[in-house]
């Protein structure tokens, strides 16, 4: 069996975006859902614009991680496969690719909040997303534990 995290694909568009509407339905139930029903088409469009990746076994994508610039758009992983590691997987390489990268989280995402500072990135700002009006961490990731006020002995947990 290969590395199961590749560059995301033409193909892939359908299975990818599956899991976004309902990663994000399931895991932003204080937005609306016909928010995400009418951003479908301009994620879709902007898939071909990003730089994703998938994480593949047996011909079945179970998450992907995209990145626009040194901004981690997002990390989804299908609901059947949360909790094998497939996030940390492809957050951890997103930072062998990525020195440095911001991202947004909602405050109401406390799950996604504490995996990202399990993982080493820190609160850096407050905000709030214009587009649903909800309260929004940005966390930063600047290249290494030690930089982001882990010490050493917590770099390989």
């Amino acid at each position: 069996m290969g590395y199961p995290i590749r560059k995301f694909e033409k193909k892939d568009t359908e299975q990818v975006m599956r899991i976004w509407l309902d990663g994000n339905i399931e895991t932003h139930g204080f937005v609306p859902e016909a928010y995400w029903m009418s951003h479908f088409p301009l994620v879709q469009e902007q898939l071909l614009q990003a730089d994703l990746y998938v994480y593949e076994q047996s011909g079945t994508i179970q998450g992907f991680v995209g990145m626009t610039g040194d901004f981690l758009a997002g990390i989804f992983v299908d609901k059947k496969y949360r909790s094998a590691g497939i996030g940390k997987s492809l957050l951890e390489h997103i930072k062998k690719i990525y020195p440095a990268f911001s991202l947004n989280v909602y405050q109401k995402n406390q799950r996604a909040v504490n995996f990202y500072q399990r993982e080493g990135l820190l609160i850096s700002a407050e905000g709030i997303d214009e587009d649903t009006a909800e309260a929004e961490y940005t966390m930063r990731w600047n290249g290494s534990a030690k930089e982001n006020g882990r010490g050493a002995d917590d770099c390989f947990l």
